[in-house]
């Protein structure tokens, strides 16, 4: 078994067609809302050893007919937790580790029997990192012929235009915790006699965090096939934009736009929206399009290489920005003073197209060659869907958003095209449940006028409109399915604080819910292995 980071993607067993060949439902959930305690009245922190639990899902997912998983980003996150702004868009989380995997690998001398509870954050990472510490140290004092120590020297080699960079700027950042442009200038400005220097005196730590790379993608790798072998496909999630305090910008500052000390001279955002009257201001630095460009994206070519082999399909998160980005500047506290500024979206997608075509042609898709959706959602111009439509990318379309307006809504299911992916809400969005309550009575009434049913059949009337829908791809977050109400949601743009934090609790997977949606599955004609009744 090949457990490398890149290793080329295989096939799921038994099936030779790609996710998209035939209609499906999927699952949302982030990796973070599982819990790796099983209890009932005991939850870890959010993200702690979360790996260990990931086939439990799958399997219960699979038993409700569902072949999708969609996830978020699982990038090394900041102090905010949010999967779009993180320390590295190429690493993995190491929280995730699993430390009942760590003990069955022959990595740890006894399984760990202490849950963490939610108040104690600190104290559940503190735990996490000392269990991956004492891995490494057994690792350490493994025979150098060991199969661990063939496959970390393999995955060394094939990470290197990418690993030793983060690694180092890991270690720098628990050095001098601060973000990289406030660190001293020779570091922040990549001195090689002072890179030399922070190698050597801070080689220790390196090595842990290279070891912790290595488990993290040894680890996924087997849940990857876990999924296949059930035939569950496994959805990503690729930002467009990477966060300022990142190893992707420190090791490449000439592709993004900053002053001579490192500062962003334009951040990234978008104007008034469905989320703010004010616009979103993210603060991502934006793209130096044409020095990426000169160097024929040669940085997005490597995102690309370890998502693809992480995911059957990915998610571009705001695509619109490969059209035209909304430009705000670095000294603006709101979105509202930014332009448009042209990207280099439709060369992009051509090196992305190539560059599979020549390296791993059986993952592209006979219908749109790049394994990727569009989110398309939000102000889209003729631009943007041509782009779109020149690589025949499917974009993406929201229940929740369908009744604003007239008939004409895109996002009603008769106007859906069937090159699509259907979601009720996305992780941005409140729970269906939550939605529903929170309008007005005449818009109650106009939803379940349209859908047929009483105000007691949501979110269920909603989720089943979803799965009967001509789209070919339905994907319905996890809440949903459970009929969860507000209090129950991942994220509220615009909002720092109390997000991505929410869990399931196991005893809520119900074998009676798993059973309901595979009869749904089926009738809809999404369970490509089963008869419809």
């Amino acid at each position: 078994m090949d457990n490398s980071a890149s290793a080329e993607p295989r096939k799921i067993a038994g099936s030779q067609e790609p996710v998209l060949q035939t209609r499906r439902a999927g699952v949302l959930l982030p990796i973070t809302a599982l819990s790796a305690s099983t209890s009932a009245t005991t939850a870890d922190a959010p993200g702690c050893g979360v790996f260990d639990m990931a086939c439990r899902f799958i399997d219960w997912i699979a038993s409700a007919g569902f072949s999708v998983w969609q996830l978020l980003p699982m990038g090394p996150t900041q102090i905010d937790r949010s999967p779009y702004l993180c320390l590295s868009s190429l690493a993995g989380e190491s929280q995730f580790i699993g430390l009942h995997w760590l003990y069955k690998i022959g990595l740890l001398e006894k399984p760990p029997t202490v849950s963490i509870q939610p108040a104690q954050p600190a104290l559940a990472s503190s735990g996490h990192s000392l269990a991956v510490k004492t891995a490494h140290h057994q690792f350490q004092q493994l025979a150098p012929d060991h199969h661990l120590h063939c496959s970390y020297q393999q995955f060394c080699e094939q990470t290197r235009q990418w690993l030793p960079d983060f690694a180092l700027f890991m270690a720098l950042h628990r050095q001098h915790n601060q973000s990289w442009q406030q660190w001293p200038a020779a570091l922040r400005d990549r001195d090689p006699e002072a890179l030399a220097a922070s190698q050597e005196q801070l080689h220790e730590q390196i090595a842990l965090i290279q070891f912790a790379q290595f488990l993290f993608f040894q680890q996924w790798s087997e849940i990857r096939d876990y999924a296949r072998h059930k035939g569950v496909f496994l959805f990503g999630d690729m930002p467009l934009f990477v966060a300022h305090d990142s190893a992707d910008v420190w090791a490449n500052r000439d592709y993004f736009k900053l002053t001579a000390d490192g500062q962003p001279q334009v951040v990234a955002g978008v104007p008034a929206d469905y989320f703010s009257p004010t616009g979103q201001r993210w603060g991502n630095p934006h793209y130096h399009w044409d020095n990426l460009q000169r160097d024929h994206f040669y940085w997005w070519l490597q995102r690309l290489q370890v998502h693809v082999n992480m995911f059957d399909l990915l998610r571009i998160d705001h695509f619109r920005g490969l059209c035209s980005a909304w430009e705000i500047p670095a000294t603006s506290p709101t979105a509202e003073s930014g332009h448009w500024q042209p990207a280099a979206g439709e060369p992009l997608l051509a090196a992305l197209t190539e560059y599979l075509s020549s390296t791993q042609p059986q993952v592209l898709h006979p219908q749109s060659q790049l394994p990727l959706v569009a989110e398309d959602l939000g102000l889209i111009t003729p631009e943007v869907i041509n782009l779109r439509d020149q690589f025949n990318l499917p974009g993406m379309a929201v229940l929740q958003f369908a009744f604003d307006g007239g008939s004409d809504n895109p996002y009603l299911p008769e106007n859906l095209k069937t090159w699509s992916v259907l979601y009720t809400g996305t992780h941005d969005n409140d729970t269906t449940l939550g939605w529903f309550l929170g309008l007005s009575e005449q818009q109650q009434k106009q939803v379940t006028d349209y859908l047929h049913c009483s105000v007691e059949q949501m979110p269920q009337a909603l989720v089943e409109a979803a799965l009967v829908s001509r789209a070919q791809l339905a994907v319905i977050p996890l809440q949903d399915i459970l009929g969860l109400g507000a209090g129950n949601r991942i994220n509220t743009p615009g909002t720092v604080g109390n997000n991505w934090l929410w869990q399931i609790q196991w005893q809520q997977l119900t074998e009676a819910i798993a059973t309901q949606f595979l009869s749904l599955n089926i009738a809809s004609g999404r369970c490509p292995n089963r008869a419809a009744f």
